[in-house]
């Protein structure tokens, strides 16, 4: 039952989303929004020498996304470019194609958001927080950062 979803890790941690901030000059930021709901979210990233270093974000998302945003957030400081493409690759993959959640230790929260792989109209709003990440990197990795809509 999709009521499920809303409880223990999840709700904890959308409700524990840190408070909105936006960084004044970021090195890449990215808003993502779904179409599906509605729900939005942009963010902004500080890299410095592969690594992130600081970030700043503006969720305006379902508890869901609230909650991926959360988790994300908790270990985003410290980040390689790499571990985050992998990252997002891993959750796009345990969502859509159930694959495994994340193995690293610092990613392991991330996997209470596998029981959302059930409800597959939740999966956009679940995954704004990796697609801004994607979009920053790449941003950065072309010079010029960017913004979109999911789907």
């Amino acid at each position: 039952m999709i009521s499920d979803l809303y409880g223990g890790i999840i709700l904890e941690a959308a409700a524990n989303l840190p408070p909105a901030s936006r960084l004044d000059s970021p090195d890449a930021s990215a808003t993502r929004v779904s179409r599906v709901c509605g729900s939005s979210l942009t963010l902004d990233l500080m890299v410095e020498d592969g690594v992130v270093t600081d970030f700043g974000l503006d969720s305006k998302a379902c508890a869901l996304g609230q909650a991926a945003a959360s988790l994300t957030a908790e270990n985003l400081i410290g980040a390689t470019v790499g571990e985050l493409y992998r990252l997002r690759d891993v959750m796009v993959a345990m969502l859509k194609d159930n694959g495994p959640p994340p193995s690293d230790e610092r990613w392991q929260r991330l996997a209470a958001l596998q029981a959302i792989q059930d409800y597959p109209q939740r999966h956009v709003s679940t995954l704004l927080i990796f697609e801004a990440i994607v979009e920053c990197l790449n941003g950065l990795a072309d010079g010029r950062p960017s913004s979109g809509d999911a789907r």
